[in-house]
């Protein structure tokens, strides 16, 4: 993300929060725990907060992958409490779990990725203590989140049921992806051009990808994008995207939609007029998408309470 792209999206924040302060002065619908660990990598914890709703428990959760421009600072779960996103999903009954998997001065996308898999496999092994279905899990995030939630989706760990370690006898697939203006190919960014090696190296490479040969940057590149991850049918998929993103190019997504029915999966393109990455009303876009949650993770037994 350059300067501008930084200095206006501090400027969108800056208007939104007024609308939070009035909120702060309301009654939250949820309980929230922070800095829960999930997993430990060489020594460090991984952490996530919860979101628990107050009165209407549907025993549903939705993982939210915390992060932007590859970073997992607490600040990525303060961008999303300004849109909004633990009050609406908690006001419809979800548990929310904010996790972190890490920032790219620590990690690599493809540790990123098994640190989100680490976390989901946490939350399975403890759904009860959640009080939720851990069969009935959603996956969300935007931005550089969005990347790694449909990375992780797309590439889908299964449990080792004789593992000594419990969490590991749990697969790592959810029931549905919704993210917002993700990035999903790396070989092909825009216009032919491939992502520079300024962005790629320290995420594809331990150390960054100074002396690299093309071949090995173009391999990882493809390893790290989840359009170069679809090869058959998935879970279904909801992308929202604006028309005036100059960060990540609408194209991103359009390509990803396309691929994954292609392959006979279920895609959708929801497509924000004027949208930039993100927008100031984005709260409108996190409702459409709780909508397109309660559709289908909701039965019709938890729809009667």
């Amino acid at each position: 993300m350059n300067h501008l792209s930084s200095f206006a999206l501090g400027l969108l924040w800056v208007a939104a929060a007024l609308s939070v302060r009035l909120q702060a002065q309301q009654d939250l619908p949820y309980t929230q725990t922070k800095d829960a660990l999930y997993g430990e990598v060489h020594g460090t914890g991984l952490l996530m907060d919860v979101f628990i709703p107050k009165d209407k428990k549907r025993g549903l959760g939705i993982v939210d992958v915390a992060s932007g421009a590859w970073y997992s600072d607490r600040g990525k779960i303060r961008d999303h409490t300004l849109s909004q996103m633990f009050t609406i999903y908690c006001s419809r009954g979800y548990t929310v779990f904010a996790v972190r998997p890490g920032s790219k001065t620590r990690y690599t996308v493809f540790e990123m990725d098994q640190n989100l898999k680490t976390a989901v496999r946490f939350i399975k092994e403890h759904a009860k203590d959640y009080g939720i279905d851990g069969d009935r899990l959603a996956m969300t995030g935007a931005s550089a989140g969005g990347h790694l939630a449909t990375l992780a989706a797309l590439t889908v760990e299964p449990g080792k049921p004789d593992s000594k370690n419990a969490a590991q006898r749990f697969d790592t697939s959810v029931k549905a992806v919704g993210v917002f203006f993700p990035p999903t190919d790396f070989v092909d960014w825009e216009h032919g051009k491939r992502a520079e090696l300024s962005l790629l190296g320290p995420l594809l490479f331990v150390g960054g990808g100074a002396g690299r040969s093309e071949e090995e940057v173009l391999t990882k590149a493809r390893e790290a994008s989840p359009l170069h991850r679809v090869t058959k049918p998935t879970v279904p998929f909801l992308l929202i995207h604006g028309d005036a993103d100059k960060v990540v190019p609408l194209a991103h997504s359009q390509k990803l939609v396309e691929a994954i029915n292609k392959a006979g999966g279920s895609a959708e393109l929801v497509v924000k007029a004027g949208g930039g990455h993100p927008w100031l009303t984005l709260h409108e876009e996190v409702q459409k998408l709780a909508d397109w949650f309660d559709k289908h993770l909701v039965d019709k037994t938890d729809a009667a309470r």
